[in-house]
């Protein structure tokens, strides 16, 4: 046990071949990695697993790990945010995610518990589908990134959304996770 986080040992990740810790999380992630490459299409290459992104709040500042970003047509196309439990209530940060991994906007988000999902449109945040099979395969993905136009995200924009995710993500968060890096205060 890691906190109060179950170790099964160790596992190789899909994606990337790294030796990862074996959790009931990380499983989920596996397969999550698994139906995107398998089911949907889209090349390991094109999927960024762990990507760092660091929060700041006011004088607070944390590095987060985004599960997924897929690439299309050469961008940052769609984010894909893992977390047990209710989905509804990781829209809005993982909204907040897709205006701060890339200097523009990712135009698709997937919200997802492992056995559930939602599509959400990236910039109005509408639920576009429900269910695993909804995510966008490759070639769906690829057409809805040739028409969009990946509008730069202003800077004061990406710091209120850099609040949104802290607060949703970091305050409050369990201090085993492993997945937030709380950094000392500027």
């Amino acid at each position: 046990m890691a906190g109060h986080h179950l170790l099964l040992g160790k596992l190789t990740d899909l994606l990337t071949g790294e030796i990862l810790d074996d959790t009931l999380d990380e499983r989920y992630r596996q397969a999550i990695a698994r139906h995107l490459v398998e089911r949907k299409g889209h090349r390991a290459a094109d999927i960024e697993p762990r990507r760092k992104l660091l929060l700041r709040a006011g004088p607070r500042q944390a590095v987060i790990r985004v599960d997924f970003i897929v690439r299309a047509a050469g961008r940052a196309a769609m984010v894909v945010r893992f977390g047990p439990g209710s989905i509804v209530s990781r829209e809005r940060p993982a909204l907040a995610v897709a205006r701060l991994v890339a200097p523009h906007q990712v135009p698709v988000v997937v919200v997802t518990n492992g056995e559930d999902a939602e599509v959400l449109d990236g910039v109005s945040g509408a639920v576009g589908g429900r269910g695993l099979d909804a995510i966008p395969d490759r070639r769906q993905l690829v057409a809805r990134a040739q028409g969009f136009d990946f509008p730069d995200i202003p800077a004061a924009r990406a710091e209120m959304e850099s609040r949104v995710v802290y607060c949703y993500d970091v305050d409050g968060a369990c201090p085993c996770d492993d997945t937030i890096c709380r950094l000392e205060n500027d």
